[in-house]
């Protein structure tokens, strides 16, 4: 994963020339398979879901989604060309764990039917947080996912 947690700071040019152009130049240069294995490649730009179109053009296999980012806009807008990873708000695990479900579950309704969402936070995950809060997420995730 790339991940450039400043990007989302540029403007549309600057995006491009950059965060995007050196994106892409890293792609070109990772080592995708390992002994016939292909290894998923993620590029993650907090705050660039006004470039997800430019993004998915660049060869990653998945893009991250910060919080700020409507999951479901985002798989319109991209359609299949990668898939999405994301995008659960960081702070939204301070929350009692019913909000936490609830919170899980919207954003795979949002995403909708299929394959294609990687369940993350929309950014990382803050040291003070409760691990019975990560477990409520992580269940929620399991129980919403069946049969999607």
């Amino acid at each position: 994963m790339l991940f450039d947690t400043w990007g989302g700071m540029l403007s549309g040019d600057d995006y491009k020339e950059f965060s995007l152009h050196y994106a892409q130049q890293v792609h070109s240069q990772l080592k995708t398979e390992v002994d016939g294995q292909r290894i998923p490649t993620v590029l993650f730009t907090k705050g660039g879901g006004l470039w997800l179109e430019d993004m998915a053009k660049t060869g990653y296999d998945a893009l991250g989604l910060d919080w700020q980012t409507d999951i479901g806009q985002a798989r319109a807008r991209v359609g299949d060309k990668v898939a999405l990873q994301g995008n659960l708000d960081p702070l939204t695990l301070y929350a009692k764990p019913e909000v936490i479900v609830e919170k899980v579950k919207t954003i795979l309704v949002k995403y909708g039917e299929g394959s294609g969402h990687v369940f993350n936070l929309g950014h990382g995950i803050l040291p003070d947080i409760n691990p019975d809060n990560v477990k409520a997420m992580v269940d929620a995730v399991h129980e919403f996912s069946r049969g999607h």
